[in-house]
């Protein structure tokens, strides 16, 4: 604890929750001082995946890369009329570039993502060359999201506080520094922000952060749950690798695609009501509760969930224990026994309301359709005694509120693309 009645960490994701210059100015004054790391000085060395995160994360003990533990996603609209001009072109690589010196490539420095949606696609003649962009929708008969409908999605992350906050303020144009490198460019007289976002993931943050509405008064989330639901999440092996995630070919090779959803949580059953049995049953299967397999929040299951291990016939196991477990489920959407998606999701207490900033990648948006398609386990509530939503997974515990669409270019791309980078 601080001398002043809160946490360090408690007071971090605050700051990074409320933002702007006085967030930044309070974070730095009660921060420890630690160095960030400085950046490359050729940011042309850097992957030319923007999503090329995994190498330059931490990883646990057992080898399964560690997100960042903060966030700020910032929804962004283009400034101008019709196609984006070279001169503004060249005034967001210069940002982008100069955050890339000022910061290390990894999570004790800065890493981040721009993508675009349908909706900065349609000042050009069409859509994206080879890429299917869908306008974002309801996904299930029993949600009825609002879409997302920026121009272009911005993501930063580092386990630093400070770094978030000061990369956003930087490319706003109210700070000439980053990390105490010059900036430049900025983003301003280019990008308007539409919606802020902010969250955070790591062991120990849900728990010190759960006083919001969606989580009971006895403050039940584990001390060291890396989400809110008490459980990790993010297996190696039950993640799509980046090379799966990745266009293969046409002009936006290398990029890939985003879904982000904003989802809200309500676990005030899940901890009150559900033992600790359902609670493992309902996550990953009926078989893990029975047998003991997870301790805790499961790092013992090393780099697997252990899906393989929970009866395949999906259907036929939920006629017989009167529930399906999530991961359970999702073992139907696998391609060729790989996962289609690769989660970077973190918890949210935005709005003073628990929620999850659910941010997949993944070759092609219909990947995240199938995969989404299998965890509304349809098949299941129609052939067994499961409901739509109770004992379906954890499917009650949540609600849909947005859902949006992105491009995620190549790094050589990623400054106001066009449609056709070919043309």
């Amino acid at each position: 604890m601080t001398g002043r009645g809160i946490s360090r960490r408690e007071f971090a994701k605050s700051a990074v929750a409320i933002g702007g210059v006085s967030a930044l100015a309070a974070c730095l004054d009660r921060s420890s001082g630690g160095t960030v790391p400085a950046g490359i000085d050729d940011p042309a060395n850097l992957p030319d995946r923007q999503h090329a995160w995994d190498d330059a994360l931490a990883t646990d003990d057992a080898g399964n890369p560690q997100m960042p533990n903060h966030h700020v996603l910032l929804l962004l609209d283009y400034t101008g009329d019709g196609a984006p001009t070279e001169a503004h072109r060249t005034q967001v690589e210069a940002a982008l570039r100069s955050l890339e010196r000022a910061y290390e490539w990894s999570n004790e420095g800065l890493l981040f993502t721009l993508a675009y949606g349908p909706a900065y696609f349609d000042r050009f003649d069409s859509g994206p060359a080879g890429v299917d962009l869908p306008t974002p929708e309801a996904l299930a008969p029993f949600e009825d999201p609002e879409p997302d409908t920026p121009d272009a999605l911005l993501h930063l992350a580092s386990d630093d506080e400070r770094v978030v906050l000061e990369a956003e303020e930087a490319l706003k144009g109210t700070t000439d520094t980053a990390n105490d490198h010059e900036m430049d460019g900025s983003f301003d007289g280019v990008f308007e922000t539409a919606a802020r976002r902010t969250g955070f993931i790591g062991a120990g943050l849900p728990a010190e952060n759960q006083d919001v509405d969606g989580i009971p008064d006895s403050e039940p989330v584990p001390e060291d749950a890396p989400l809110f639901m008490g459980f990790k999440s993010g297996f190696k092996r039950n993640q799509a690798s980046e090379d799966r995630v990745t266009i293969e070919a046409g002009p936006f090779a290398g990029g890939s695609t985003a879904h982000l959803s904003f989802i809200r949580l309500q676990l005030q059953q899940w901890y009150e009501q559900d033992s600790r049995d359902q609670r493992v049953s309902k996550m990953f299967c009926p078989a893990h509760a029975a047998e003991g397999k997870v301790e805790g929040v499961g790092e013992n299951l090393g780099t697997d969930s252990g899906i393989d291990e929970c009866p395949e016939d999906v259907v036929e196991s939920s006629r017989r224990e009167g529930v399906v477990g999530h991961a359970q489920k999702l073992s139907g959407a696998r391609e060729e026994n790989s996962p289609r998606i690769l989660r970077r999701d973190f918890d949210s207490t935005d709005g003073g309301e628990a929620g999850v900033h659910f941010l997949s990648l993944q070759q092609s948006i219909a990947d995240f359709v199938e995969t989404r398609r299998a965890m509304n386990g349809t098949d299941v509530s129609e052939n067994s005694a499961v409901g739509q939503r109770v004992n379906n997974g954890i499917l009650q515990y949540m609600r849909v509120e947005r859902r949006g669409n992105y491009l995620l270019p190549p790094r050589s791309l990623r400054a106001l693309p066009p449609a056709d980078p070919t043309q």
